[in-house]
């Protein structure tokens, strides 16, 4: 990306920024909580924005709630979560750490997200087209400031 580490840092730590840029394509964000500091909570509904999707929410037909927490926050380098899908169907349950790590390269930042413990629910295929698409959108948003 062509953005500073900081620029790109301070997306993930502004709840306006965070609802504009996380949501993968197809799907919009809507926040309940969202307390950007070490050890700080955030509660977000992720709705899928066409009908045709209905089903496919692992809360309900069309939409995922996470519950997540902040377990890291290094600015300019570093922001790792835990993050938990609200689901009645244990295929889904489970914490998911996430590590989105940032480094300066030549003419921008280099992000990375490395995801563990993803939950057995969740097909790899599809979880990497999502963080594709918010990879993609965070991009196009740090890019326009």
């Amino acid at each position: 990306m062509s953005a500073s580490a900081e620029t790109i840092y301070r997306a993930f730590v502004d709840p306006e920024a965070i609802v504009a840029w996380l949501p993968p394509t197809g799907m919009t964000a809507r926040l309940d909580l969202f307390e950007a500091r070490v050890g700080g909570s955030y509660r977000m509904e992720l709705t899928y924005a066409q009908p045709e999707h209905a089903g496919l929410g692992k809360t309900s037909e069309s939409s995922d709630v996470v519950q997540g927490q902040f377990v890291e926050l290094v600015p300019g380098e570093r922001v790792v979560q835990v993050v938990r899908f609200e689901s009645a169907d244990p295929a889904f349950a489970g914490a998911m750490k996430m590590t989105w790590s940032l480094a300066a390269v030549p003419g921008g930042t280099e992000v990375t997200i490395r995801c563990e413990d993803v939950p057995e629910g969740i097909r790899k295929e599809d979880h990497d087209v999502g963080l594709r698409s918010t990879l993609d959108n965070l991009a196009t948003f740090v890019e326009r400031r």
